[in-house]
């Protein structure tokens, strides 16, 4: 991160909006586009705790779901529902792990048109050690409040379920 700017350029860009005549959605665009920054910055921060182990933010996703699965292996299709993402990602993720010896695919025993992607007992070890280190440098010192996080969990969570991110209530 560079130099704090001496202003909010989000805050300039609302009253930007509001001089235009859009005052009825510079609330929102404001919001929006301080959501879309505060991404950025999570993700910067995540991004420089996981480079000491190789990983990037997708990659650690992909072992850390891998982890939680009790066998240590999905179906790749289930994994890209999962996190979310096209399946195209997940190959492409795939590819790169298995590459450095933390997961392998293998054949799925009863559907021969899948295929299960595997963590090896390397991935496992870094997943747990990239855990950690996100658990103690991101998660733990988030720079929210306590209440802002349970506010922020109950916000975003209800925007992405009626966005049809997901039904359970």
């Amino acid at each position: 991160m560079g130099t704090p700017l001496p202003r909010d350029p989000i805050a300039d860009a609302q009253r930007n909006w509001e001089r235009h005549g859009w005052g009825d959605v510079a609330a929102p665009m404001a919001a929006i586009t301080a959501i879309m920054r505060t991404q950025q910055i999570l993700l910067a921060r995540i991004e420089t705790v996981l480079k000491p182990f190789g990983l990037t933010f997708a990659r650690y996703e992909l072992l850390a779901l891998l982890s939680f699965a009790r066998s240590g292996a999905l179906p790749m299709n289930k994994a890209s529902a999962l996190l979310q993402v096209h399946p195209t990602s997940v190959t492409n993720a795939v590819d790169r792990l298995e590459k450095a010896g933390l997961v392998a695919r293998s054949p799925h025993p009863t559907d021969g048109r899948t295929t299960l992607i595997e963590l090896t007992a390397e991935g496992r070890t870094l997943a747990k050690k990239a855990t950690a280190a996100l658990n103690s440098e991101v998660f733990g010192n988030s720079g929210f409040g306590p209440d802002d996080v349970d506010h922020l969990i109950r916000v975003l969570g209800t925007f992405r379920r009626d966005a049809g991110d997901f039904t359970e209530e």
